[in-house]
């Protein structure tokens, strides 16, 4: 379906057309000849940046039959979310990621409490992530998915304003809980495991073209009240195979830990990534280690590779058991 939403080099806020045909989102850039820049060189690398967004555009935009729908995510200025962050004092810190720094706000505009990511822009991902995330949140609505509120793009900053989750990650619950809060217990978990895969099952089963998530970890499982899951962090997220095609072949993104062994080898991105991915989750949310952890001795430092151990060393064994004393011959 055709989306679009102001450009990001926008200073004001400006009115969606009744009837656009494609997104128009030129590069934040100042196109304009620098001194000691020629103004050819200036063009051409203003083309490209061009290019590499217009490409994004094309790719990440979702289809769903005939139906058709506009991205409905609010424009800030970067003065608005300045001004909500108390100029992002460190005591609104929520966090801090590849994309960049989190904040706890408040704006006055929409009398709500957020949660702003403000880019990095020595960080690991710039204006195509962002650009990605904007399309991929204002078009994928679902309980168990972060709620996209809005996004800056004031010259070359880069915000995005979501809901704001009040308990954190599922990190911070399994690997850094603080002294005042309980353990999850074991209900509570099997409601966040559940839950982070119907948020996964909606982009694999219910959106077309089927979305894969790559980045699925604790940390971008975000917990609202009740401790009620979303899936977050869409950045890295690639449209899925279509028709007859079995893969995407993309560069290697994600994290190491849960990243998909084929994957990693052969660039060839699936459904069954995810998958993988979302069982790592599971394994952490059941044994409540990491799963990376360099901290622990050599043969349990990666969380699968311990628990193959763990299956081969014990269930196999067991499997035999059966069969030698129950198993009549």
């Amino acid at each position: 379906m055709d989306c679009c939403f102001p450009c990001l080099g926008a200073r004001k806020k400006r009115k969606t057309p009744a009837r656009p045909e494609k997104p128009q989102i030129p590069p934040a850039a100042d196109n304009k000849a620098k001194p000691g820049c020629s103004s050819s060189s200036t063009s051409a690398a203003a083309a490209a940046r061009q290019d590499s967004l217009s490409e994004a555009k094309k790719e990440f935009v979702l289809s769903n039959g005939s139906e058709h729908r506009h991205i409905a995510a609010q424009t800030f200025t970067f003065r608005e979310l300045a001004a909500a962050t108390n100029g992002f004092r460190a005591d609104c810190l929520l966090g801090e990621g590849g994309f960049g720094r989190v904040y706890k706000g408040y704006l006055e505009s929409i009398n709500q409490v957020v949660a702003i990511k403000q880019l990095d822009r020595n960080g690991l991902q710039g204006n195509r992530e962002f650009l990605v995330e904007v399309l991929m949140l204002s078009l994928l609505h679902h309980p168990h998915l972060v709620n996209l509120i809005g996004y800056c793009a004031d010259g070359d900053q880069r915000l995005l304003v979501y809901e704001y989750m009040p308990l954190g990650s599922l990190e911070d619950h399994l690997h850094d809980p603080s002294p005042d809060k309980p353990r999850l217990d074991w209900n509570t978990r099997m409601k966040i495991a559940a839950g982070a895969a119907k948020g996964l099952e909606h982009l694999h089963d219910k959106t077309n073209p089927p979305v894969i998530y790559r980045d699925l970890k604790c940390s971008n499982i975000l917990l609202g009240e009740g401790y009620h899951p979303k899936l977050s962090d869409f950045g890295l997220a690639k449209l899925g195979p279509v028709g007859d095609k079995t893969h995407v072949s993309t560069r290697v993104m994600g994290t190491y830990g849960y990243c998909a062994p084929e994957y990693a080898m052969t660039g060839q991105l699936t459904l069954k990534s995810d998958v993988y991915s979302y069982g790592v989750v599971l394994l952490e949310i059941i044994t409540g280690r990491r799963a990376i952890d360099n901290t622990r001795a050599a043969g349990e430092q990666n969380l699968v590779a311990w628990v193959s151990c763990r299956f081969v060393f014990c269930y196999v064994p067991f499997c035999f058991f059966l069969l030698f004393f129950f198993i009549p011959l």
